[in-house]
């Protein structure tokens, strides 16, 4: 009978001690449907109209759908200590906010889906924590920027990156290559401009690259490209295939896209949009011969150029080609000149020198390259001390020129004479193959060129020109049997550099192209300042200080007055009298007195304030040596 109570002792014991017991689940969201009864849990929750992710998740679950809702921010105890999650779609909902360490705990999670939010950038902590990520969804959102470590957790398990259908003009390439295990790469419908060399070269597992509907003007080679097949369409391709797809941008169809060109590949939707007489076709029905290049041609660059030093100094140089020259800048001893504290290069073609110095002086090279070849000019600095002043306000004129002033005359000896001197010193614009401006004024100019008879198939010749003081190319066409052309639109006074270039027929391609005929440089006149009278600010100054000097001298004269009459009636010592002056009679103004007599003036009634009584005395003149007296 002992037994039994211990028994009952031991009874309520029992459930706890046993190990095998699950914990109990965690009660499942309002609105969502849970599956707990069999491994592995999962929490459904789409289209349950939710603000916000669920307080009471069970932590155990390896699924969890979230989409459809209108969850706003993913915030840091959300998802906290769901290390067993596998799957996570937020997809369709209203995020903007993804707390940094949002993910950090889930370390488990294989996919993520953040697709159809409103995510607008992408930090390096927002991602943390996903080391065994393989698909992650961020298309349709607002992404204008990917920071350069945002996927720095997840680059050697990711498999699939969707960035569709976003802002991003930009990407992190250098982080992009690191993912050595991606197999789809989406970057369609971004804003993409260009894509550097060799940015897909470590992407040995891609099979799919889609790049439609970016702003690509040429996409260049890469080695990945040449080492696999690329087919447009996944359908019937081998698996050692590369599916590349970049229809929708504007490609220009030039020496550029050969390599492309040359690849085997399906027909598919791309198309040129430039140049013109390729705008339009479909880039795989072009022949290979139709993608060409023009070789550069440097149109414009800077007069030799005399600055102080200590000054700044803006070295310009322009050139057009097809593609786009690209200009350097080469120094006088021989070394390249990029951005740095006293330098800086512009993409235009210009290098400004922030402070110059005497060892800047000398010739400055400047090289215009691109895929066809190189053009170069140079542009001549002198650094010294600055030009003696000039005077501003003066009243000199020009010579009067015969007849309009605008008339054209030939060029003067002396202008010819620096001309052929710019020429030897190799400062002269580029070969003159006959292009000359015969005759000029302060703003026109006649422009003449020799036949060109040996080039066949001319449909028009084109002229471009600008001045020293302006960077906009102007362009004029000119038809074909024309061999001059008279230039009215310049301003006087500047220097301009013109080349005339022959647009014709290529028969062997059929394409049209161009060649240079020549070049040019020549300057208008300056204007006439007509002769008239002083400036303004002139006459000014000066009746000022006329107008002072008057005041100065009335003052001077005043005090001398003062002093004079001082002297005459206050400066003799007390007691003694003083000869009166040699004068026929001697007058004194008096207030109700007499005047100087020996005697004192007997008193006088007194005279009211409101009258003034004023009385002239006279004295009859009497010789300077009689003695004064009664």
């Amino acid at each position: 009978m002992a037994v039994l109570p211990l028994l009952l002792c031991l009874l309520p014991l029992a459930p706890a001690s046993s190990p095998s017991q699950p914990a109990a689940p965690s009660p499942c969201p309002r609105r969502c449907r849970c599956q707990t009864q069999s491994l592995p849990l999962s929490v459904l929750c789409p289209g349950a109209g939710l603000l916000f992710v669920p307080p009471s998740l069970d932590r155990r679950a390896a699924e969890l759908r979230l989409a459809d809702n209108f969850i706003a921010a993913v915030r840091r105890r959300d998802l906290a200590n769901m290390t067993g999650l596998l799957h996570l779609s937020l997809s369709r909902n209203t995020i903007r906010h993804v707390a940094a360490g949002a993910f950090a705990d889930l370390r488990a999670l294989r996919a993520l889906h953040l697709d159809g939010n409103r995510l607008t950038s992408l930090g390096e902590g927002q991602l943390r924590g996903l080391v065994n990520l393989r698909h992650l969804i961020l298309s349709n959102n607002q992404l204008a920027a990917l920071a350069a470590g945002a996927l720095d957790d997840c680059a050697e398990t990711l498999e699939d990156l969707d960035l569709s259908y976003n802002n991003l003009e930009q990407l992190p390439w250098e982080a992009l290559g690191r993912l050595g295990n991606v197999n789809t790469l989406g970057l369609d419908h971004n804003l993409l401009a260009s894509v550097p060399a060799g940015a897909f070269s470590r992407l040995h597992k891609l099979a799919r690259l889609d790049m439609t509907s970016n702003r690509l003007t040429t996409i260049p080679p890469d080695p990945l490209f040449s080492r696999l097949p690329l087919l447009a369409r996944p359908r019937g391709s081998p698996a050692s295939a590369l599916v590349l797809a970049f229809g929708g941008n504007p490609l220009h169809c030039n020496c550029e896209l050969v390599w492309l060109r040359r690849l085997a590949r399906e027909d598919d939707l791309e198309a040129c949009a430039s140049p013109p007489a390729l705008g339009g076709r479909y880039f795989w029905a072009v022949g290979e011969e139709e993608f060409v290049c023009e070789p550069p041609v440097v149109t414009h660059r800077s007069p030799p150029l005399a600055v102080p030093a200590g000054r700044p100094a803006a070295l310009r140089c322009r050139a057009v080609g097809d593609p786009e020259p690209r200009v350097r800048w080469v120094s006088p001893q021989g070394r390249l000149v990029g951005n740095s504290s006293r330098a800086r290069a512009f993409p235009n073609g210009t290098l400004e020198l922030l402070v110059t110095e005497p060892g800047d002086g000398g010739i400055f090279t400047c090289i215009a390259a691109n895929a066809a070849g190189e053009a170069t000019a140079a542009v001549e600095l002198t650094v010294g001390p600055p030009p003696p002043p000039q005077l501003a306000n003066s009243t000199s004129c020009d010579p009067p020129r015969d007849g309009d002033p605008d008339a054209l005359t030939p060029p003067s000896a002396a202008s010819a004479s620096a001309s052929a001197s710019a020429k030897a010193a190799d400062t002269a614009p580029p070969t003159d193959r006959g292009v000359q401006v015969t005759e000029h004024g302060a703003t026109a100019a006649l422009v003449q060129w020799p036949d060109q008879r040996p080039i066949p198939g001319i449909r028009m010749y084109q002229i471009q020109y600008n001045s020293s003081a302006d960077d906009i190319l102007v362009y004029r066409m000119i038809p074909a049997d024309s061999r001059s052309f008279l230039l009215s639109d310049l301003a006087s006074g500047r220097t301009y550099d013109l080349c005339v270039l022959a647009v014709y027929e290529d028969g062997a391609t059929g394409l049209t192209a161009t060649r240079p005929v020549g070049c040019s440089r020549f300057s208008t006149e300056p204007a006439l300042r007509p002769c008239g009278a002083p400036h303004a600010p002139f006459l000014g100054g000066t009746m000022i200080i006329a107008l002072g000097g008057v005041i100065v001298a009335s003052v001077l004269v005043f005090i001398f007055v003062l002093l004079m009459r001082y002297k005459v009636h206050g400066g003799q010592p007390p007691g003694k009298a003083k000869a009166p002056a040699p004068v026929s009679s001697v007058c004194s103004q008096t207030n109700g007195a007499l005047g100087p007599t020996p005697a004192p003036p007997a008193p006088e009634p007194a005279v009211p304030r409101a009258h003034t009584v004023v009385q002239l005395d006279c004295e009859p003149w009497r010789p300077s040596h009689e003695p004064t007296g009664p």
